[in-house]
């Protein structure tokens, strides 16, 4: 994108109006914004943030900033529809005290301990998917292998089994793409209909688990439904935070995956300098953790799996300089702040070797990602022994994208071994 072209849409900047383009390379706009209004103010009142210190002061002051989503998104959905059901109940888009304590059982099965016991079984899946695409000469990196593996992690985590989860990704795609600033009555009707059917399947689930618990310090759905000894969550939280767990674990991990290989295929001397540390540590995922925790982190920095936060202002306040109302709406730009520079040095580089790399791809503070410790592992493995099976791969055609402003990935990526 020419630099006058992205003067262009910068000037006019609408979430709600983006050209086909923006969606194609958004950095050069965040980098207009960034420089000459980093506190947009756009068409329909909100405000849009593109530095990396706004959004940590944001971050910083859950007293003053909320995540709460039911003022934003009654007239989005309308009252009484599923997805505002589903999205105003949700982890993510809550606050304390119902945040507080979906957060907590989800985080007690999601130890350090509890995660390391996954690897094992990560690994074998992994190099099941890469034995299937080396027998037939490649495939597609987002059908045949960066989607399916968190649709089979974040399965076993609660327990789904392996012959119900189909829909799963379908249903995610759905719900989350109602996410998107602009939403069409297709997206709308797609997103209720996914949620409504999610419900209903969630119903029998939990019904068999609470007849037969698993093993509450493994298995998330156990530990939802008993809680934390104290208080248990409702029967409609219990649900909706059921699915925001499969969504959440799915979309964002799957892009994480999708965009390293393609960003790989487009950075030829990084993705050889990480194939060559590949192959001199051998296969075993110890001895590349340290380079590979680095490439992961370079990744989410480089392409954020999710670009778009939110917040409401609680009262009158300011950000950047700039006077926000009581109740102002306010997106987080996270792609924008991942490659600012004044906290990145060389920000349009991928550096796999980046040190420090405090980027804000898992968000920061009392809403930081609670599964961010599970997709750095998936991300490692994944990764890394992709590499290692096959370091010459190729896309056979370009890749397309899954057109979406909030959380950026492809929806297909054909390649040969």
């Amino acid at each position: 994108m020419s630099e006058g072209r992205a003067r262009e849409i910068a000037q006019s900047f609408d979430l709600r109006a983006l050209p086909p383009d923006f969606y194609a390379n958004p950095y050069p706009v965040y980098a207009q914004l960034r420089r000459d209004d980093p506190v947009k103010r756009l068409p329909d009142g909100s405000y849009f943030l593109t530095r990396y210190a706004d959004l940590l002061a944001v971050y910083r002051d859950a007293h003053t900033f909320s995540s709460d989503k039911k003022v934003e998104f009654t007239p989005k959905y309308g009252p009484g529809s599923p997805l505002l059901e589903h999205h105003t109940t949700s982890l993510v888009f809550n606050d304390p005290p119902l945040h507080t304590r979906v957060r907590q059982l989800i985080m007690g099965a999601l130890t350090r301990r509890a995660i390391a016991g996954m690897e094992a079984g990560l690994v074998t899946l992994v190099d099941t998917l890469l034995d299937r695409m080396a027998a037939q000469g490649g495939g597609d990196l987002i059908e045949d292998f960066a989607a399916a593996i968190p649709v089979e992690i974040i399965g076993n985590l609660l327990g789904v089994p392996q012959e119900d989860r189909g829909p799963l990704r379908g249903w995610s795609l759905a719900i989350l793409g109602a996410l998107e600033p602009r939403l069409t009555p297709e997206q709308q009707a797609r997103g209720n209909q996914s949620v409504l059917e999610m419900l209903d399947y969630l119903r029998g689930l939990v019904a068999q688990r609470r007849a037969r618990p698993g093993d509450p310090e493994h298995d998330v759905l156990t530990r939802l439904i008993q809680g934390d000894g104290r208080e248990q969550l409702s029967e409609i939280e219990l649900l909706q935070n059921c699915i925001f767990i499969l969504n959440a674990g799915h979309e964002t991990t799957t892009n994480l995956i999708g965009n390293a290989l393609v960003a790989l295929q487009e950075w030829p001397k990084q993705k050889a300098g990480l194939a060559g540390l590949i192959r001199s540590h051998g296969a075993d995922p110890a001895a590349q953790e340290p380079f590979m925790a680095a490439a992961v982190d370079e990744f989410l920095r480089f392409e954020s799996s999710n670009q778009l936060g939110n917040r409401r202002a609680l009262r009158a306040c300011e950000v950047g300089g700039v006077a926000l109302e009581s109740g102002a709406l306010v997106t987080l730009c996270i792609g924008a702040a991942n490659r600012d520079p004044a906290q990145f040095a060389d920000p349009d580089v991928l550096d796999l070797a980046r040190q420090n790399n405090r980027h804000l791809a898992f968000g920061f503070g009392t809403h930081q990602c609670a599964g961010l410790s599970l997709a750095r592992l998936e991300g490692r493995i994944a990764i890394g022994r992709f590499l290692a099976r096959f370091p010459g791969y190729a896309l056979t055609a370009p890749p397309t994208r899954g057109g979406r402003a909030r959380f950026r990935g492809f929806l297909k990526a054909p390649f040969a071994t």
